[in-house]
């Protein structure tokens, strides 16, 4: 701190009183007491006699005065200097004066300036460090939409296109001069001078903007607007403007005016899910961009500022006028002259077809999701496998458009017994609705539920030949009925489960118990909620078709639960991975009784109008007033699902599982399956189930003839083919003389179910 050392001698003239100052040095001896050696040191310089060594504690009064003695010291120091305070000598100033400040020189302000700016250029570095790691020049080439996504067939045959139609980069020194400038002199007229940020558009579109009260004018460069596009996302906040300055200045640093405009026209969007300007040109005017004229150019370079409102195949009067103020620009940047801005026509459409398949179908929808995950993030077009089957398609197709469907909608789902999903139909009309009743629905499924009752069943030891009740019966407060109102005793589990018995279905789901049928769903796939009350027996909590279809699928599967998917396998599933698999075998005991019961259903049962010349298994299902009507069965290795009913829940009176929904899944089977139409069955009736029989029986009439009845004039006579007659009476006594009494026929059965 101080060069020299300063004595008390040092400035006093002969003759005169010592300079009263303290030396530094005194300082340092009295602030530093010391003891030992160094004391005895000290003493010896001094010329003091040398004493024991001593410390402070030895003699209290001594530290006391050399603690006084500092003090004292270091008060007369602080008062050597000029414009000390305090009394005596020597200082300049007296009386308690502030001294002075000083100015602080220029190189100290030089300085700091320096420092800011090295730090300054650590930040820049930064960032561009940051731009390199997170923003890739290649990413500007990439357009900001999804990759296309190709869905191939089983047979690899392409069903479905889903993604944005993303056009070939284009060069901008290839293009005409009128296609280029028609961007630049509507989106950035000063895009060659500037770095990437333009000063004077900021302040034009700032003094444009205060004076219309909002934003009228945007000020974005084309730099900017790749920016944004290729790197930052649609946000209104000042971190995300700033972000795009500094990737502008990036990207002007890096790449060259031609470079990014050429990436700026394949990176915009021009609307009508057209990705940059080859994709433009060839979908609203079929040409390429290098054959545009300057009507169509100005019409494209008009769309950037609002694709999805001004494209012309929704808007074309609004593009238009467009059109004719991006000419207008033109000629005001000196690109056109007046009287060739007069001769731009408007621009004529002529869409192109670039779209072969379609975007979307029920299937493709319900596939999409999986099929983007799998094709991964974005970049070329992906193509990728499914499972359906182009055949099956057709077919499930074919058969509702047979079916002659006016108000009610349909949905069919087809599948493989291990999940494979060969075919779905969510709907009558996809562009007309397509939401997915197939798969977004959820539907009471009636009867069909009844799988799980009956399965439950033959798990607690009861086989198709035990017996059960079939009459009516009451479960707390609830009194189900059979749909027909007939009631046959104490029948079989084949018999009840062939005629859809509704109250033997709430007897065995009480005598199993309700939470051992919601364990039987469970088990064969079902998720959705089911309701912990025995009047799930006859199938009153819902669930979709495919989940449902997926459940008879186990049966015909032998194992459960049976996922659906849509996606072919990319491998065949490693000894692994089928040991962490949930599937399970179902018991022996339990599988044969179910198909039994199934093919019972429809061989003879509610199901028999869809019986197929081959071995079938199914089962209809109807619930209360006609609102929904299924079928569900399996055969020749495919499972398959039909729903009815309508989208507003409404009755559809007469409309019943065993009816259309059975004939339907018997028309797409047959054409699935290249089966000829089946020869009608016959179901060989027990005598109390045909109607005649049970009138005879009841009247005590002979079983020998038709049922007659005397009328005024007239009678009435029933025959045993259900055929009613209304005979005059001479015409019955003639009769009677005459033929023979009709044949003996019997109808097939006809029972109801809920």
């Amino acid at each position: 701190m101080f060069r020299r050392r300063v004595s008390r001698t040092d400035h006093a003239p002969s003759g005169e009183s010592p300079d009263p100052r303290i030396a530094p040095g005194d300082i340092g001896r009295l602030s530093r007491p010391l003891s030992g050696e160094a004391l005895a040191r000290r003493r010896t310089l001094d010329g003091a006699p040398v004493e024991p060594p001593r410390t402070l504690r030895d003699d209290p009064g001594t530290r006391r005065q050399r603690i006084d003695a500092f003090d004292g010291a270091l008060a007369a120091f602080d008062r050597s200097f000029p414009g000390a305070g305090g009394g005596g000598g020597g200082g300049d100033g007296g009386g308690g004066a502030e001294p002075p400040r000083r100015k602080r020189p220029l190189r100290w302000y030089l300085r700091w300036a320096m420092r800011g700016l090295g730090i300054l250029i650590v930040l820049l570095v930064i960032a561009i460090a940051w731009l390199a790691l997170t923003a890739p020049l290649s990413k500007s080439l990439e357009p900001p939409a999804p990759p296309s996504i190709t869905l191939l067939s089983a047979e690899g045959k392409p069903i479905a296109e889903r993604g944005a139609n993303i056009g070939k980069p284009v060069d901008a020194a290839k293009l005409p001069a009128h296609v280029t400038e028609a961007f630049m002199a509507i989106e950035d007229r000063r895009f060659r001078t500037h770095w990437g940020v333009d000063p004077r558009g900021i302040a034009r579109a700032l003094w444009t903007n205060t004076a219309a009260g909002g934003v009228r004018q945007g000020a974005s460069t084309i730099t900017q607007q790749l920016a944004k596009n290729a790197f930052l996302d649609s946000d209104r906040t000042a971190a995300r403007k700033l972000r795009e300055v500094m990737i502008a200045f990036w990207l002007e640093a890096w790449l060259t005016k031609g470079e990014i405009l050429s990436r700026y026209l394949s990176n915009a969007y021009f609307g009508d899910n057209a990705y940059g300007l080859d994709a433009a040109a060839r979908h609203y005017f079929s040409r390429a961009p290098k054959d545009l004229t300057v009507g169509q150019a100005a019409m494209l370079a008009g769309l950037v500022k609002a694709p999805s409102r001004l494209a012309p195949t929704d808007n074309l009067k609004g593009a238009r006028a467009r059109q004719k103020v991006v000419v207008g620009a033109m000629e005001a940047a000196g690109y056109l002259t007046p009287a060739e801005a007069d001769r731009v026509q408007p621009a004529v459409l002529r869409v192109g077809g670039t779209r072969t398949l379609p975007s979307g179908t029920y299937f493709a929808d319900w596939v999409l999701p999986q099929a983007r995950d799998r094709a991964g993030g974005i970049g070329a077009d992906r193509k990728v496998t499914t499972t359906l089957e182009v055949k099956m398609q057709r077919a499930a197709e074919r058969a509702v458009r047979n079916a002659g469907l006016k108000q009610t909608q349909v949905a069919i789902v087809a599948m493989r017994p291990d999940g494979r999903v060969i075919a779905m139909v969510g709907g009558k009309d996809y562009r007309a609705s397509p939401f997915n009743r197939a798969v977004q629905a959820r539907r009471q499924p009636g009867s069909t539920f009844k799988l799980f009752v009956y399965l439950a069943a033959l798990r607690s030891g009861l086989d198709p030949d035990s017996d059960v009740l079939d009459e009516p019966v009451t479960i707390g407060e609830w009194s189900p009925k059979n749909s027909d109102g007939r009631y046959q005793g104490t029948i079989s589990l084949t018999r009840a489960f062939q005629r859809s018995s509704n109250v033997a279905a709430a007897r065995l789901t009480k005598e199993v118990g309700v939470k051992n049928v919601i364990r039987a769903a469970r088990d064969l796939g079902i998720s959705t909620p089911i309701a912990n009350e025995a009047s799930i027996a006859l199938g009153t909590s819902t669930v979709s078709l495919l989940e449902l279809t997926s459940a008879y699928a186990a049966i015909a599967a032998g194992e459960a639960p049976v996922v659906p998917r849509g996606l072919a396998e990319e491998q065949e599933p490693s000894w692994l991975d089928k040991l962490r698999s949930s599937r399970k075998s179902l018991g022996k005991h339990e599988l044969e009784g179910m198909r039994t019961l199934l093919a019972a259903s429809i061989r003879h049962g509610t199901g028999s109008a869809a019986n197929l010349p081959v071995e079938a298994f199914g089962k209809t299902g109807t619930t209360q007033d006609s609102r929904d009507a299924l079928f569900i069965g399996y055969a020749g290795g495919i499972v398959a699902g039909v729903w009815l009913g309508n989208d507003d829940n409404t009755p559809n009176p007469g409309l019943a599982g065993g009816g259309l929904p059975a004939r339907i899944w018997r028309d797409f089977m047959r054409q699935a399956l290249d089966l000829r139409a089946p020869e009608p069955v016959v179901a060989e009736p027990e005598p109390i189930d045909n109607a005649i029989d049970a009138v005879q029986e009841a009247l005590g009439i002979p079983d020998e003839g038709p049922v007659t009845m005397e009328g005024p004039g007239f009678d009435v006579s029933l025959d045993r083919d259900g055929q009613v007659r209304f005979n005059p009476r001479e015409e019955r006594r003639r009769e009677n003389d005459g033929p023979p009494p009709p044949e003996d026929r019997r109808a097939p059965e006809d029972e109801g179910e809920q």
